[in-house]
Protein backbone atom coordinates (compact mmCIF):
# COMPACT_ATOMS: atom_id res chain seq x y z
CA UNK A 1 0.00 0.00 0.00
CA UNK A 2 1.33 2.93 -0.79
CA UNK A 3 2.33 6.31 1.65
CA UNK A 4 0.38 9.19 1.06
CA UNK A 5 2.11 12.15 1.01
CA UNK A 6 2.09 14.11 3.97
CA UNK A 7 1.23 17.52 2.05
CA UNK A 8 -2.20 15.38 1.13
CA UNK A 9 -3.13 14.19 4.12
CA UNK A 10 -2.89 17.60 6.17
CA UNK A 11 -5.04 18.47 3.27
CA UNK A 12 -7.61 15.86 3.86
CA UNK A 13 -7.74 16.66 7.91
CA UNK A 14 -8.15 20.27 6.64
CA UNK A 15 -5.74 21.56 8.65
CA UNK A 16 -4.08 23.73 5.77
CA UNK A 17 -5.59 25.12 2.36
CA UNK A 18 -4.03 24.44 -1.16
CA UNK A 19 -2.76 27.89 -0.87
CA UNK A 20 -0.97 27.37 1.89
CA UNK A 21 0.05 24.47 0.61
CA UNK A 22 1.76 25.80 -2.28
CA UNK A 23 3.25 28.43 -0.47
CA UNK A 24 5.19 26.13 2.18
CA UNK A 25 6.62 24.07 -0.79
CA UNK A 26 7.97 27.48 -2.16
CA UNK A 27 9.65 28.01 1.43
CA UNK A 28 10.58 24.86 1.40
CA UNK A 29 12.54 24.43 -1.69
CA UNK A 30 14.17 27.93 -0.78
CA UNK A 31 15.30 26.66 2.81
CA UNK A 32 16.17 23.27 1.64
CA UNK A 33 14.00 22.46 4.92
CA UNK A 34 11.68 19.02 5.29
CA UNK A 35 7.85 20.07 4.44
CA UNK A 36 6.78 19.15 7.97
CA UNK A 37 9.56 21.34 9.72
CA UNK A 38 8.59 24.39 6.79
CA UNK A 39 4.88 24.20 7.94
CA UNK A 40 5.57 24.53 11.66
CA UNK A 41 8.76 27.13 10.89
CA UNK A 42 5.71 29.34 9.28
CA UNK A 43 3.04 28.60 11.93
CA UNK A 44 0.83 26.79 9.30
CA UNK A 45 0.32 24.21 11.80
CA UNK A 46 1.58 23.45 15.20
CA UNK A 47 3.92 20.65 16.04
CA UNK A 48 1.30 18.62 17.39
CA UNK A 49 -0.75 18.45 14.61
CA UNK A 50 2.15 17.20 12.52
CA UNK A 51 3.07 14.67 15.02
CA UNK A 52 -0.29 13.83 14.68
CA UNK A 53 -0.36 13.78 10.64
CA UNK A 54 3.15 11.84 10.64
CA UNK A 55 1.48 9.28 13.00
CA UNK A 56 -1.11 8.96 10.68
CA UNK A 57 1.52 8.26 7.73
CA UNK A 58 3.75 6.17 8.96
CA UNK A 59 1.81 3.97 11.44
CA UNK A 60 4.32 4.44 13.96
CA UNK A 61 3.61 5.54 17.42
CA UNK A 62 4.23 8.32 19.38
CA UNK A 63 6.30 8.72 23.17
CA UNK A 64 6.23 11.27 25.31
CA UNK A 65 9.79 11.65 26.75
CA UNK A 66 8.68 13.79 29.79
CA UNK A 67 7.17 10.48 31.02
CA UNK A 68 9.67 8.35 30.18
CA UNK A 69 12.80 7.31 32.53
CA UNK A 70 15.93 6.65 29.87
CA UNK A 71 18.71 4.72 31.52
CA UNK A 72 22.43 6.51 31.18
CA UNK A 73 22.90 3.19 29.53
CA UNK A 74 21.03 3.96 26.33
CA UNK A 75 23.82 6.11 25.74
CA UNK A 76 26.53 3.47 24.61
CA UNK A 77 24.21 2.83 21.35
CA UNK A 78 24.09 6.11 20.06
CA UNK A 79 27.01 8.50 20.59
CA UNK A 80 26.29 11.66 21.46
CA UNK A 81 27.77 13.79 18.66
CA UNK A 82 25.37 11.22 16.38
CA UNK A 83 22.57 12.29 18.94
CA UNK A 84 22.59 15.87 18.61
CA UNK A 85 23.35 16.20 14.51
CA UNK A 86 20.23 14.05 13.36
CA UNK A 87 17.85 15.03 16.98
CA UNK A 88 17.54 11.41 17.65
CA UNK A 89 17.94 9.98 21.29
CA UNK A 90 17.78 5.91 22.21
CA UNK A 91 14.83 5.22 24.60
CA UNK A 92 14.91 1.43 25.47
CA UNK A 93 16.07 -1.72 24.09
CA UNK A 94 14.22 -5.06 23.58
CA UNK A 95 16.11 -8.04 22.65
CA UNK A 96 17.71 -6.75 19.10
CA UNK A 97 15.58 -3.75 18.77
CA UNK A 98 16.49 -0.52 19.69
CA UNK A 99 13.76 2.20 19.78
CA UNK A 100 14.67 5.46 18.78
CA UNK A 101 12.57 8.96 19.22
CA UNK A 102 13.30 11.14 16.18
CA UNK A 103 12.24 14.40 15.78
CA UNK A 104 12.07 13.70 11.80
CA UNK A 105 11.08 9.74 11.41
CA UNK A 106 11.40 10.40 7.38
CA UNK A 107 15.03 10.75 8.47
CA UNK A 108 16.35 7.50 7.28
CA UNK A 109 19.51 8.73 7.16
CA UNK A 110 19.60 9.02 10.56
CA UNK A 111 17.57 5.67 11.15
CA UNK A 112 21.02 3.91 9.09
CA UNK A 113 23.74 5.57 11.06
CA UNK A 114 21.68 5.04 14.78
CA UNK A 115 21.48 1.08 12.96
CA UNK A 116 24.77 1.23 12.32
CA UNK A 117 26.51 1.92 15.77
CA UNK A 118 24.06 0.51 17.73
CA UNK A 119 24.31 -2.60 15.50
CA UNK A 120 20.79 -3.38 16.47
CA UNK A 121 17.13 -3.13 14.34
CA UNK A 122 15.99 0.76 14.52
CA UNK A 123 12.17 0.87 15.78
CA UNK A 124 11.26 4.32 15.02
CA UNK A 125 8.93 6.97 17.66
CA UNK A 126 7.72 10.04 17.03
CA UNK A 127 8.88 12.83 19.56
CA UNK A 128 8.86 16.67 19.24
CA UNK A 129 11.76 18.09 18.24
CA UNK A 130 12.29 19.91 21.72
CA UNK A 131 11.10 17.10 23.32
CA UNK A 132 14.08 15.03 21.69
CA UNK A 133 16.71 17.89 22.53
CA UNK A 134 15.77 17.91 26.04
CA UNK A 135 15.50 14.31 26.37
CA UNK A 136 19.57 14.34 24.49
CA UNK A 137 21.03 16.65 27.14
CA UNK A 138 19.21 14.57 29.89
CA UNK A 139 20.73 11.30 28.91
CA UNK A 140 24.82 12.62 27.64
CA UNK A 141 24.66 14.76 31.24
CA UNK A 142 23.01 11.57 33.46
CA UNK A 143 25.75 9.78 31.46
CA UNK A 144 28.20 11.71 33.00
CA UNK A 145 26.88 11.89 36.22
CA UNK A 146 25.85 8.07 36.71
CA UNK A 147 29.89 7.82 35.46
CA UNK A 148 31.03 10.58 37.70
CA UNK A 149 28.86 8.68 40.91
CA UNK A 150 30.23 5.06 40.02
CA UNK A 151 34.06 5.82 39.54
CA UNK A 152 33.42 7.89 43.07
CA UNK A 153 31.75 4.52 44.77
CA UNK A 154 34.35 2.46 43.14
CA UNK A 155 37.00 4.62 44.65
CA UNK A 156 35.45 4.74 48.15
CA UNK A 157 34.84 1.34 48.84
CA UNK A 158 38.36 1.29 48.13
CA UNK A 159 39.73 3.61 50.30
CA UNK A 160 37.67 1.73 53.00
CA UNK A 161 40.64 -0.35 54.03
CA UNK A 162 42.83 2.45 54.31
CA UNK A 163 43.41 4.35 57.70
CA UNK A 164 40.98 7.41 58.16
CA UNK A 165 43.03 10.35 58.01
CA UNK A 166 45.34 8.84 54.43
CA UNK A 167 41.83 8.22 53.05
CA UNK A 168 41.15 12.05 53.65
CA UNK A 169 44.43 13.12 52.42
CA UNK A 170 43.65 11.31 49.13
CA UNK A 171 40.19 12.05 48.34
CA UNK A 172 40.69 15.44 47.61
CA UNK A 173 43.23 14.36 45.07
CA UNK A 174 41.80 11.08 43.46
CA UNK A 175 38.38 12.24 43.35
CA UNK A 176 38.36 15.82 41.95
CA UNK A 177 37.62 15.01 38.46
CA UNK A 178 34.25 12.71 38.36
CA UNK A 179 33.39 15.04 40.70
CA UNK A 180 33.59 17.81 39.02
CA UNK A 181 32.16 16.28 36.06
CA UNK A 182 29.18 14.88 37.99
CA UNK A 183 28.66 18.78 39.17
CA UNK A 184 28.89 20.53 36.18
CA UNK A 185 26.76 17.97 34.44
CA UNK A 186 23.84 19.09 37.15
CA UNK A 187 24.19 22.54 36.19
CA UNK A 188 24.40 22.16 32.59
CA UNK A 189 21.13 20.71 32.90
CA UNK A 190 19.84 23.50 35.24
CA UNK A 191 21.08 25.66 32.11
CA UNK A 192 19.17 23.50 29.27
CA UNK A 193 16.27 23.34 31.55
CA UNK A 194 16.36 27.26 32.05
CA UNK A 195 15.47 26.54 35.90
CA UNK A 196 16.62 29.62 38.32
CA UNK A 197 17.62 27.39 41.31
CA UNK A 198 19.19 23.61 41.73
CA UNK A 199 18.91 22.71 45.73
CA UNK A 200 21.23 19.85 46.74
CA UNK A 201 18.50 18.29 49.79
CA UNK A 202 20.08 15.45 51.88
CA UNK A 203 17.51 13.18 53.45
CA UNK A 204 18.42 10.55 55.76
CA UNK A 205 19.01 8.03 52.44
CA UNK A 206 20.17 10.13 50.06
CA UNK A 207 20.41 13.20 48.49
CA UNK A 208 17.88 14.62 46.58
CA UNK A 209 18.44 17.51 43.25
CA UNK A 210 15.38 19.56 42.62
CA UNK A 211 15.51 22.61 40.25
CA UNK A 212 13.14 25.44 40.16
CA UNK A 213 11.35 26.15 36.50
CA UNK A 214 9.40 28.74 35.97
CA UNK A 215 8.81 29.21 39.78
CA UNK A 216 7.72 25.88 40.29
CA UNK A 217 10.31 23.01 42.13
CA UNK A 218 11.15 19.77 39.69
CA UNK A 219 12.94 16.30 41.19
CA UNK A 220 15.42 15.65 39.15
CA UNK A 221 17.76 13.48 40.34
CA UNK A 222 19.23 11.68 43.42
CA UNK A 223 22.84 11.01 44.48
CA UNK A 224 23.86 8.45 46.98
CA UNK A 225 24.01 9.36 50.32
CA UNK A 226 27.74 8.11 50.69
CA UNK A 227 28.80 10.58 47.95
CA UNK A 228 26.67 13.50 49.55
CA UNK A 229 29.63 15.60 51.64
CA UNK A 230 31.79 15.16 48.29
CA UNK A 231 29.02 16.62 46.26
CA UNK A 232 29.12 19.71 49.43
CA UNK A 233 32.74 20.27 49.43
CA UNK A 234 33.13 20.42 45.69
CA UNK A 235 30.08 23.14 45.86
CA UNK A 236 31.71 24.92 48.62
CA UNK A 237 35.10 24.74 47.23
CA UNK A 238 33.62 26.83 44.03
CA UNK A 239 32.43 29.27 45.68
CA UNK A 240 35.49 29.51 47.99
CA UNK A 241 33.58 28.99 51.36
CA UNK A 242 35.07 27.07 54.67
CA UNK A 243 34.73 22.99 53.72
CA UNK A 244 35.04 22.51 57.57
CA UNK A 245 32.59 24.18 58.87
CA UNK A 246 29.17 22.30 58.67
CA UNK A 247 27.94 23.90 61.58
CA UNK A 248 26.48 27.63 60.40
CA UNK A 249 25.15 28.70 57.24
CA UNK A 250 27.74 30.48 54.38
CA UNK A 251 27.48 32.11 51.44
CA UNK A 252 29.48 32.53 48.40
CA UNK A 253 29.81 32.86 44.56
CA UNK A 254 31.08 30.95 42.00
CA UNK A 255 31.66 32.06 37.68
CA UNK A 256 31.14 28.86 35.66
CA UNK A 257 32.17 29.04 31.73
CA UNK A 258 29.96 27.08 30.01
CA UNK A 259 29.07 27.64 25.91
CA UNK A 260 30.93 30.46 25.38
CA UNK A 261 29.11 32.49 28.50
CA UNK A 262 30.07 32.90 31.99
CA UNK A 263 27.55 31.62 34.49
CA UNK A 264 27.30 33.55 38.03
CA UNK A 265 25.94 31.38 40.63
CA UNK A 266 24.72 32.48 44.55
CA UNK A 267 25.45 29.43 46.50
CA UNK A 268 24.32 29.19 49.91
CA UNK A 269 24.69 26.45 52.66
CA UNK A 270 22.54 25.50 55.64
CA UNK A 271 22.78 23.27 57.97
CA UNK A 272 20.59 20.45 58.58
CA UNK A 273 18.90 17.19 60.68
CA UNK A 274 21.18 15.06 57.75
CA UNK A 275 23.81 17.04 56.73
CA UNK A 276 24.15 20.39 54.58
CA UNK A 277 21.25 21.98 52.34
CA UNK A 278 22.93 23.37 49.84
CA UNK A 279 21.05 25.95 46.79
CA UNK A 280 22.25 27.63 44.34
CA UNK A 281 20.75 30.90 42.37
CA UNK A 282 21.59 31.04 38.51
CA UNK A 283 22.24 34.34 37.44
CA UNK A 284 22.25 34.90 33.53
CA UNK A 285 24.77 37.24 32.40
CA UNK A 286 21.96 38.44 29.69
CA UNK A 287 22.01 41.97 27.68
CA UNK A 288 18.92 41.41 26.73
CA UNK A 289 16.70 40.59 29.56
CA UNK A 290 18.37 43.45 31.74
CA UNK A 291 15.73 46.65 29.68
CA UNK A 292 12.35 47.14 30.15
CA UNK A 293 11.25 45.26 27.11
CA UNK A 294 13.08 42.63 28.29
CA UNK A 295 11.34 42.38 31.73
CA UNK A 296 8.16 43.01 29.85
CA UNK A 297 7.12 46.36 31.33
CA UNK A 298 3.72 47.46 29.38
CA UNK A 299 3.88 50.92 27.41
CA UNK A 300 1.43 52.75 29.44
CA UNK A 301 3.35 51.77 32.97
CA UNK A 302 6.77 52.80 30.59
CA UNK A 303 6.05 56.38 30.01
CA UNK A 304 5.44 56.62 34.21
CA UNK A 305 9.24 54.82 34.42
CA UNK A 306 10.61 57.60 31.98
CA UNK A 307 8.63 60.44 34.47
CA UNK A 308 10.75 58.89 37.73
CA UNK A 309 14.03 58.23 35.51
CA UNK A 310 14.08 62.01 34.42
CA UNK A 311 14.37 62.83 38.32
CA UNK A 312 17.32 64.34 40.20
CA UNK A 313 16.21 63.90 43.60
CA UNK A 314 13.71 61.63 45.36
CA UNK A 315 13.13 57.91 46.30
CA UNK A 316 11.97 55.62 43.70
CA UNK A 317 10.69 52.47 45.12
CA UNK A 318 10.18 48.86 43.76
CA UNK A 319 8.09 46.48 45.69
CA UNK A 320 7.02 42.90 45.84
CA UNK A 321 7.34 39.39 47.22
CA UNK A 322 10.37 37.14 46.93
CA UNK A 323 10.98 35.97 43.52
CA UNK A 324 8.86 38.75 41.93
CA UNK A 325 11.92 39.87 39.76
CA UNK A 326 12.44 43.06 41.87
CA UNK A 327 16.20 42.82 41.32
CA UNK A 328 15.89 42.60 37.31
CA UNK A 329 13.78 45.76 37.51
CA UNK A 330 16.11 47.22 39.89
CA UNK A 331 19.67 46.65 37.60
CA UNK A 332 17.26 47.48 34.52
CA UNK A 333 17.12 51.07 35.98
CA UNK A 334 20.61 51.29 37.04
CA UNK A 335 21.87 50.45 33.61
CA UNK A 336 19.71 53.20 32.17
CA UNK A 337 20.91 55.69 34.72
CA UNK A 338 24.44 55.22 34.41
CA UNK A 339 26.89 57.72 32.75
CA UNK A 340 30.07 59.39 33.24
CA UNK A 341 29.06 62.36 34.39
CA UNK A 342 26.94 60.45 37.17
CA UNK A 343 28.53 58.60 40.60
CA UNK A 344 26.03 55.72 41.00
CA UNK A 345 26.48 53.56 44.26
CA UNK A 346 24.94 50.64 45.39
CA UNK A 347 24.34 48.39 48.71
CA UNK A 348 23.37 45.00 48.10
CA UNK A 349 23.28 41.75 50.05
CA UNK A 350 24.28 40.09 48.23
CA UNK A 351 25.94 41.59 45.27
CA UNK A 352 23.98 39.87 41.95
CA UNK A 353 24.79 41.56 38.69
CA UNK A 354 28.22 43.06 38.43
CA UNK A 355 27.55 46.21 36.66
CA UNK A 356 30.30 47.82 34.84
CA UNK A 357 30.82 51.67 35.77
CA UNK A 358 28.48 51.43 38.80
CA UNK A 359 30.45 51.33 42.89
CA UNK A 360 28.85 48.28 44.39
CA UNK A 361 29.11 47.51 48.04
CA UNK A 362 28.51 44.10 49.87
CA UNK A 363 27.01 44.71 52.89
CA UNK A 364 28.54 42.77 55.90
CA UNK A 365 26.70 42.60 58.85
CA UNK A 366 29.93 40.47 60.47
CA UNK A 367 32.03 44.05 60.41
CA UNK A 368 29.03 46.56 61.31
CA UNK A 369 28.38 46.97 57.14
CA UNK A 370 24.51 47.32 57.45
CA UNK A 371 22.34 49.26 54.83
CA UNK A 372 22.07 51.80 57.38
CA UNK A 373 26.02 52.31 57.97
CA UNK A 374 26.45 51.84 54.59
CA UNK A 375 24.16 54.25 53.66
CA UNK A 376 25.54 56.98 56.18
CA UNK A 377 29.18 56.19 54.27
CA UNK A 378 27.70 56.74 50.93
CA UNK A 379 26.28 59.59 51.27
CA UNK A 380 29.99 61.35 52.00
CA UNK A 381 31.14 59.84 48.92
CA UNK A 382 29.21 62.69 46.90
CA UNK A 383 26.81 60.41 45.21
CA UNK A 384 24.24 61.48 42.58
CA UNK A 385 22.48 58.47 42.69
CA UNK A 386 21.97 55.77 45.77
CA UNK A 387 20.65 52.14 44.71
CA UNK A 388 19.73 50.43 48.21
CA UNK A 389 18.89 46.72 47.91
CA UNK A 390 16.61 46.20 50.43
CA UNK A 391 15.04 48.32 52.87
CA UNK A 392 14.82 45.95 55.81
CA UNK A 393 13.95 48.40 59.06
CA UNK A 394 13.09 52.48 59.58
CA UNK A 395 16.45 53.39 60.35
CA UNK A 396 17.57 52.71 56.80
CA UNK A 397 14.40 53.58 55.23
CA UNK A 398 14.54 57.14 57.27
CA UNK A 399 17.82 58.00 55.98
CA UNK A 400 16.85 57.00 52.59
CA UNK A 401 13.86 59.63 52.66
CA UNK A 402 16.05 62.10 54.31
CA UNK A 403 18.98 61.65 51.40
CA UNK A 404 16.47 62.10 48.63
CA UNK A 405 15.44 64.88 50.52
CA UNK A 406 18.79 66.48 49.99
CA UNK A 407 19.05 65.76 46.49
CA UNK A 408 19.53 62.74 45.97
CA UNK A 409 18.27 59.88 43.63
CA UNK A 410 17.40 56.67 45.97
CA UNK A 411 16.48 53.57 44.30
CA UNK A 412 15.23 50.97 45.97
CA UNK A 413 13.32 47.49 46.81
CA UNK A 414 11.16 46.69 49.95
CA UNK A 415 8.79 43.11 50.14
CA UNK A 416 5.17 44.35 50.25
CA UNK A 417 2.13 43.00 48.42
CA UNK A 418 1.50 46.40 45.80
CA UNK A 419 2.63 49.99 45.50
CA UNK A 420 -0.05 51.37 48.20
CA UNK A 421 0.92 48.64 50.86
CA UNK A 422 4.54 49.89 50.77
CA UNK A 423 3.67 53.82 51.95
CA UNK A 424 1.73 51.09 54.85
CA UNK A 425 5.06 49.09 55.25
CA UNK A 426 7.05 52.54 55.92
CA UNK A 427 5.07 53.62 58.59
CA UNK A 428 4.57 50.45 60.44
CA UNK A 429 8.75 51.08 60.25
CA UNK A 430 8.23 54.18 62.00
CA UNK A 431 8.61 56.68 59.53
CA UNK A 432 7.06 60.10 60.33
CA UNK A 433 4.33 60.96 57.53
CA UNK A 434 6.13 63.88 56.28
CA UNK A 435 9.48 62.35 55.66
CA UNK A 436 7.65 59.87 52.91
CA UNK A 437 5.56 62.56 51.93
CA UNK A 438 8.59 64.36 51.08
CA UNK A 439 10.99 61.93 50.04
CA UNK A 440 8.88 59.20 47.93
CA UNK A 441 8.50 60.05 44.24
CA UNK A 442 6.93 56.76 42.63
CA UNK A 443 6.51 52.62 43.63
CA UNK A 444 6.90 50.36 40.81
CA UNK A 445 5.01 46.77 41.61
CA UNK A 446 5.35 44.10 40.49
CA UNK A 447 4.60 39.99 40.39
CA UNK A 448 5.60 37.13 37.75
CA UNK A 449 2.58 35.10 36.32
CA UNK A 450 3.38 31.71 34.23
CA UNK A 451 2.54 31.69 30.46
CA UNK A 452 0.66 29.41 28.69
CA UNK A 453 2.86 26.38 26.69
CA UNK A 454 2.56 27.62 23.04
CA UNK A 455 2.36 23.79 22.30
CA UNK A 456 -0.28 22.73 23.94
CA UNK A 457 -2.28 26.12 24.14
CA UNK A 458 -5.93 25.10 24.05
CA UNK A 459 -9.27 26.83 24.50
CA UNK A 460 -11.75 26.30 27.78
CA UNK A 461 -14.41 27.57 29.21
CA UNK A 462 -13.14 28.54 32.96
CA UNK A 463 -15.70 28.07 35.50
CA UNK A 464 -17.77 30.85 36.87
CA UNK A 465 -16.69 30.98 40.19
CA UNK A 466 -12.83 31.35 38.95
CA UNK A 467 -13.77 34.26 36.67
CA UNK A 468 -15.53 35.81 39.69
CA UNK A 469 -12.19 35.71 42.08
CA UNK A 470 -9.84 36.91 39.20
CA UNK A 471 -12.05 39.79 39.13
CA UNK A 472 -12.58 38.75 35.25
CA UNK A 473 -16.71 39.46 34.33
CA UNK A 474 -18.57 36.70 33.10
CA UNK A 475 -18.82 37.17 28.76
CA UNK A 476 -22.06 34.39 27.28
CA UNK A 477 -19.63 32.26 24.66
CA UNK A 478 -16.31 34.00 25.69
CA UNK A 479 -12.96 31.35 25.69
CA UNK A 480 -10.11 31.30 27.48
CA UNK A 481 -7.40 29.69 27.43
CA UNK A 482 -5.03 27.27 29.21
CA UNK A 483 -2.59 24.73 28.85
CA UNK A 484 -3.16 20.94 28.47
CA UNK A 485 0.23 19.92 29.63
CA UNK A 486 2.40 18.15 27.23
CA UNK A 487 6.26 17.15 26.67
CA UNK A 488 7.63 20.59 26.29
CA UNK A 489 6.37 21.96 29.60
CA UNK A 490 6.62 19.46 32.20
CA UNK A 491 2.84 18.76 31.84
CA UNK A 492 2.15 22.00 34.00
CA UNK A 493 0.78 23.46 30.78
CA UNK A 494 2.67 26.78 31.36
CA UNK A 495 6.26 27.67 29.80
CA UNK A 496 8.54 30.72 30.63
CA UNK A 497 7.22 33.31 32.89
CA UNK A 498 6.04 37.75 31.69
CA UNK A 499 5.93 40.76 34.28
CA UNK A 500 2.88 42.20 35.43
CA UNK A 501 3.52 45.65 36.92
CA UNK A 502 1.52 48.88 38.58
CA UNK A 503 3.47 52.27 38.68
CA UNK A 504 2.35 54.81 41.38
CA UNK A 505 3.65 58.12 40.99
CA UNK A 506 3.04 60.42 44.21
CA UNK A 507 1.54 63.38 43.29
CA UNK A 508 0.05 66.37 45.60
CA UNK A 509 -3.32 64.65 46.40
CA UNK A 510 -1.57 61.20 47.19
CA UNK A 511 1.35 63.46 49.39
CA UNK A 512 -2.17 65.00 51.28
CA UNK A 513 -3.55 61.55 51.45
CA UNK A 514 -0.07 60.15 52.78
CA UNK A 515 0.42 63.53 56.15
CA UNK A 516 -3.59 62.62 56.51
CA UNK A 517 -2.84 58.96 56.87
CA UNK A 518 -5.88 58.28 54.33
CA UNK A 519 -6.95 55.01 54.32
CA UNK A 520 -6.77 52.18 51.34
CA UNK A 521 -9.86 53.15 49.48
CA UNK A 522 -9.19 56.81 49.74
CA UNK A 523 -5.77 56.63 48.54
CA UNK A 524 -6.80 53.76 46.04
CA UNK A 525 -9.24 56.95 44.31
CA UNK A 526 -6.55 59.48 44.81
CA UNK A 527 -4.04 57.21 42.77
CA UNK A 528 -5.99 56.68 40.07
CA UNK A 529 -7.56 60.29 39.88
CA UNK A 530 -3.91 62.12 40.10
CA UNK A 531 -1.68 59.35 38.52
CA UNK A 532 -3.36 57.45 36.04
CA UNK A 533 -2.55 54.83 38.71
CA UNK A 534 -3.83 51.07 37.09
CA UNK A 535 -3.58 47.99 39.78
CA UNK A 536 -1.44 44.81 38.47
CA UNK A 537 -4.90 42.93 38.45
CA UNK A 538 -6.26 44.89 35.57
CA UNK A 539 -2.80 44.17 33.61
CA UNK A 540 -2.98 40.76 34.39
CA UNK A 541 -6.61 40.54 33.78
CA UNK A 542 -5.19 41.87 29.60
CA UNK A 543 -2.71 39.22 29.52
CA UNK A 544 -5.37 36.46 30.03
CA UNK A 545 -7.82 37.90 27.90
CA UNK A 546 -4.99 37.96 25.38
CA UNK A 547 -4.30 34.39 25.55
CA UNK A 548 -1.03 34.66 27.16
CA UNK A 549 -1.74 33.43 31.04
CA UNK A 550 -5.15 31.84 32.79
CA UNK A 551 -7.53 32.53 34.81
CA UNK A 552 -6.31 29.90 37.50
CA UNK A 553 -2.53 31.55 37.33
CA UNK A 554 -3.91 34.98 37.90
CA UNK A 555 -6.03 33.62 41.12
CA UNK A 556 -2.70 31.73 42.33
CA UNK A 557 -1.10 35.15 42.11
CA UNK A 558 -2.92 37.67 42.39
CA UNK A 559 -5.79 36.96 44.60
CA UNK A 560 -4.18 38.38 47.79
CA UNK A 561 -4.39 42.05 46.21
Amino acid sequence: MRTKRLGDMLLELGLITEGQLKEALDYQAREKERLGTTLVKHHYITEGQLIDALRMQLGIDYIDLTRVDISPEMSSFVPKNLAKKMTIVPVRISKDQLYLAMADPLNFMAIEEAQHTSKKKIVPMIASEPAVKRAINILYGNEGAAEAMAQMQAETAAAQEVRQGQTAAREGQENVTPMIRLVNSIIERAISENASDIHFEPTEEEMVVRMRIDGQLHRIMTIPSELKDSVISRLKIMSQLDIVEKRIPQDGRAVMHLRGKDIDMRISTLPTLYGEKVVIRILKRNEETLNRRGIGIPAVEDAKIDTLLGLTSGVIMIVGPTGSGKSSTMYTLIRELLSDRTNLITLEDPVEYHIKGATQVQINEKVGLTFASGLRSVLRQDPDIICVGEIRDGETAEIAMRAAMTGHLVITTIHTEDAISAIDRLRDMGVAPYLIAAGLRGVISQRLLRKICPNCKTQIQPPKKALEMAGIPEKPGKLYWQGAGCDQCFHSGYRGRIGVFEVMLIQEELRRCILEGADRTRFLEAARRASQYVPMLEHAQKLVEEGVSTVDEVIRTLLAL
